[in-house]
């Protein structure tokens, strides 16, 4: 009797810690990979999603992941559709006034992507040519910054890339796992496409979480599991997994 007296009780603070365990809404445009992107099985995966699921494990929260268009995921952030970002934004200064970030969680390098045919070795080697890049991202902002050159704005990289591709565009910025991922690893556009160079900006640039201003609580507990998963090399694991060396 004593033993099943204890077992309900061990069932109900189970159920009970399960209950009060906070669920997260994470909104992600899944439209970069390796970072984020919907798999074959129509589900979103890639680094970042495993990364946080693996934080919430750590730091007791359930992660969801909602699809959201880039060119409205801060805006919903700030109208409190969605709890917090996981979409490889860069921290920058002029975001966080409008948002907090969590810790960092990944450092990348903006790339420029070209054909393989191009003897592009630096961004000023395009002057005069134009690139393409997703709207409203920090390989825009490069390119915006880059003397002599056209830009375009896309709504997904993919799109830039596609456009590359098939020689509408000279050549495409991006952030490097991303430029990897198309240039290096997908089949229909290796041995077609290259990364011409690293684009070196003088500033070390990080992906964060973000959450709305003030929403300690939240950004505690992502922090939270971001810590556990950097310290008990959870986070080498992913990177061999999705990035490779």
């Amino acid at each position: 009797m004593r033993r099943i007296v204890v077992l309900a009780a061990l069932l109900i603070a189970l159920a009970s810690q399960s209950a009060w365990a906070k669920t997260i809404v994470f909104a992600s445009d899944a439209t970069w990979p390796p970072m984020e992107f919907v798999g074959p099985d129509k589900e979103m995966t890639g680094f970042a999603i495993d990364y946080m699921k693996a934080a919430g494990k750590e730091a007791g929260f359930t992660p969801e992941f909602k699809a959201v268009a880039w060119d409205g995921i801060f805006a919903g952030l700030a109208a409190n559709k969605y709890d917090a970002i996981c979409s490889s934004v860069s921290i920058t200064d002029e975001r966080k006034n409008a948002m907090d970030f969590s810790i960092p969680y990944f450092k990348v390098r903006q790339a420029l992507v070209v054909p393989v045919a191009s003897n592009a070795k630096t961004l000023a080697d395009m002057k005069g040519k134009t690139l393409g890049a997703q709207i409203s991202t920090t390989g825009h902002f490069a390119v915006k910054k880059a003397e002599g050159v056209k830009d375009k704005s896309y709504d997904e990289v993919g799109l830039a890339i596609e456009d590359l591709f098939n020689g509408r565009i000279d050549g495409v910025v991006c952030d490097d796992p991303v430029a990897a991922q198309y240039a290096l690893q997908n089949d229909k556009y290796k041995g077609k496409l290259k990364i011409a160079a690293i684009i070196e900006t003088g500033e070390d640039e990080f992906y964060g979480i973000a959450v709305k201003k003030g929403d300690k609580e939240t950004l505690a507990l992502i922090d939270k599991g971001i810590k556990a998963v950097k310290d008990k090399g959870i986070e080498k694991e992913l990177i061999k997994k999705w990035i490779g060396q």
